[in-house]
């Protein structure tokens, strides 16, 4: 009952535009300060913080995500410099904008997840919540949004490729 008043409601789409401006708020202004402040965003220092927690008595960080940022995540850590803010700031733009909104929530919850993996406590958790929400939702989250526009018209397209089961890119024989 509760998941079709969220997926359904007119009420539910009109409280859950709250729900995507603060969260999208919440992630455009991290974004943006990250992208426009003084000195270039470095994760490297953030990374190298994950790794440290991973060792000693007590981790706070579990060995399997130290490892990857060790092996993965600092090697690397150029292409994180570039995707973080960006992400951050494509999740907001989208959740204001009520444009993909379940992908953007979707993309929101793995960066949260991935802080908290990382041993950030911060406002993460208090953001995934609200982004389940948002993603349970699914296409009521958008309805008074872009989504209202642009799924139909995403849908419409997608059938138009792929229709009878081949796509229009393959050659008819």
């Amino acid at each position: 009952m509760m998941m079709n008043w969220l997926r359904n409601s007119w009420t539910a789409a009109g409280l859950l535009i709250m729900l995507r401006l603060y969260v999208g708020w919440k992630f455009l202004s991290s974004g943006w300060g990250k992208l426009s402040g003084e000195k270039s965003f470095d994760a490297s220092g953030f990374i190298k913080g994950g790794i440290a927690k991973a060792e000693g008595e007590k981790p706070v960080v579990q060995q399997w995500f130290g490892d990857f940022l060790q092996g993965f995540a600092l090697p690397q850590v150029e292409i994180f410099n570039f995707i973080v803010p960006w992400g951050e700031l494509l999740v907001g733009i989208g959740l204001i904008a009520g444009t993909l909104t379940t992908f953007a929530a979707l993309m929101g919850i793995i960066m949260n997840f991935n802080y908290l993996f990382a041993g950030a406590i911060s406002s993460n958790p208090n953001l995934i919540l609200l982004q389940f929400f948002i993603l349970a939702a699914g296409m009521n989250a958008g309805r008074f949004g872009g989504d209202y526009w642009v799924i139909p018209l995403a849908r419409k397209s997608f059938r138009t490729l792929f229709r009878n089961g081949k796509t229009s890119l393959q050659s008819p024989t």
